[in-house]
């Protein structure tokens, strides 16, 4: 999972770039980039770190123009710790593309070597962000005929780049002396939206993976990116729009209402904020049948995510809600930390007990989700020592018991602590007196009531039905062969400055 950002701005776009990243942080914190056009040049700088540690004022000064793209990136199962596969990342022909991406293709493999054997290209990294860059830099220069890119030029090459790929991808693309394009997979697996700022120069535009970063950088949202949808603006603030794929259907990741998208952020038509609410009504009724609510003293959320559900349980049920857990901000989310030492290290340094809200009481504990069981099995040990009497845990979310291949660096099979066991052996697993799960219907009712044109959702990691309808049994082993594979450990430098001079429609 990452985040992605892409601007035709008026004046200088860095800091605008950066204030977006910084909105966008919690959708990855291992590296992060900011690539701007001026004149005849692309610069970027790209380095591993949080937003606020990456830049400094040098790299800002570094980085001038009033176009540009951004990332923040979330390593996915496999892949390097090198610097070169930050992103955005650029090819100089055809036309000189700098490109950032947030999904992960599921034959990037078979592209990457079609890309070496027919289209002549050389790839330099492990990434599929990569791959997909060079597939439509082939694309653009096959549409264009090695001449120049017309609106017809750059839509013709999406909709091939769409019968080549499979997989979850969101794109933004600054095509040198063109502008700004931008599309989504014919799934809408990722989120993508735009946003628009009248300035006094004139109309500036934002898309961004998410809502939050366009209206805390001053835009209006103006609306999603369709599946399937090609978006280009060009440098004078035009917009156009094609849908570029033969079948598009919208079916969005469920995880990003459950876990990963700010609650403030408003995604294909659904407040993220409003889905939580009602996941905690939908597991407030399931608790009511399974457990004596009279056992119940008191309802606390392990912040942050789970905070929205939780308190609508206890307000659905009548039960008290309690701040019992407070989460240092400055320690980075366990669930993508690469280690199963670090993130268990992480969950004491990340959270600390209350010990008045827990002694003596019979506490429920609301996540969002259960993934490895490693953090709860923690939090339940807290609140053991903390003097709870009896500590139950309910889950916003269904046992994850597949691995999801779409971006999301969900463990192998055998790492899922759902993987071969009930709920009762998960309860004993981690610690719970008892465990309550969401049932998947109503999670994605929870979604839908708020836009009943959802019909469908990506929901792999929950009933391991893979929409692209790739996904074999040998591809989850190789998977997870990569993922035993990839320690993760290699040496750090200090970033990437680069400035690449290019003609404008450079051959």
């Amino acid at each position: 999972m990452c985040g992605i950002v892409g601007v035709i701005g008026r004046g200088p776009v860095n800091q605008l770039l950066y204030d977006s990243l910084l909105l966008l942080q919690h959708r990855g914190q291992d590296a992060a980039g900011i690539a701007t056009s001026s004149g005849n040049t692309f610069n970027m700088f790209k380095a591993h770190g949080l937003v606020r540690d990456v830049f400094r004022t040098r790299n800002m000064r570094a980085l001038p123009g009033s176009t540009g793209v951004g990332q923040v990136r979330y390593p996915t199962a496999g892949s390097s710790a090198s610097e070169e596969e930050a992103q955005p990342f650029y090819v100089n022909a055809p036309f000189g593309i700098m490109f950032a991406h947030n999904g992960n293709l599921t034959n990037w493999r078979e592209l990457r070597e079609s890309l070496y054997r027919v289209d002549r290209r050389h790839i330099n990294t492990n990434s599929d962000s990569e791959v997909l860059l060079n597939v439509l830099a082939h694309e653009l220069q096959s549409a264009a005929n090695g001449v120049s890119l017309d609106d017809d030029a750059m839509f013709r090459a999406v909709a091939a780049l769409h019968k080549r790929v499979r997989g979850a991808y969101a794109v933004v693309a600054q095509i040198s002396g063109y502008g700004l394009l931008a599309f989504r997979d014919p799934f809408g697996i990722r989120p993508l939206c735009i946003g628009r700022q009248e300035t006094e120069e004139g109309v500036e535009w934002m898309v961004a993976s998410e809502s939050v970063a366009l209206e805390g950088s001053g835009f209006s949202f103006v609306r999603d990116v369709e599946p399937g949808e090609a978006v280009f603006i060009d440098l004078d603030g035009r917009l156009v729009s094609r849908q570029c794929a033969d079948n598009p259907q919208l079916v969005p990741c469920i995880f990003e209402y459950v876990y990963f998208a700010r609650p403030d952020s408003l995604i294909d038509g659904v407040s993220v904020y409003s889905a939580r609410l009602r996941m905690g009504e939908y597991l407030a009724d399931k608790l009511a049948r399974n457990m004596r609510l009279g056992d119940i003293d008191v309802v606390m959320p392990i912040p942050d995510s789970s905070r929205p559900a939780a308190m609508q349980l206890a307000a659905r049920l009548n039960l008290d809600y309690r701040e019992g857990l407070i989460k240092n901000r400055y320690v980075g989310r366990t669930f993508i930390m690469p280690g199963q030492a670090v993130r268990r290290k992480s969950v004491r340094q990340k959270l600390n007990t209350i010990g008045e809200e827990f002694k003596g009481k019979n506490v429920l504990l609301v996540d969002d989700s259960i993934v490895r069981g490693t953090t709860s099995r923690e939090i339940v040990e807290m609140a053991r020592a903390a003097g709870a009497n009896k500590v139950y845990f309910a889950s916003a979310a269904p046992p994850v018991r597949y691995p999801n291949v779409y971006g999301i660096d969900m463990p192998t099979q055998q790492e899922l602590i759902a993987t071969g066991r009930s709920d009762e052996e998960i309860a004993r697993a981690i610690g719970a007196d008892a465990l309550v799960y969401q049932d998947l219907e109503d999670m994605q009712q929870a979604v839908r009531d708020i836009n009943p044109a959802l019909s469908r959702f990506e929901a792999s990691c929950f009933d391991g039905q893979y929409i692209t309808g790739d996904i074999t049994a040998e591809y989850l082993a190789r998977l997870s062969q990569s993922r035993e594979g990839s320690s993760g450990d290699e040496e750090r430098s200090g970033g990437l400055q680069f400035n690449m001079g290019y003609a404008a429609n450079d051959q």
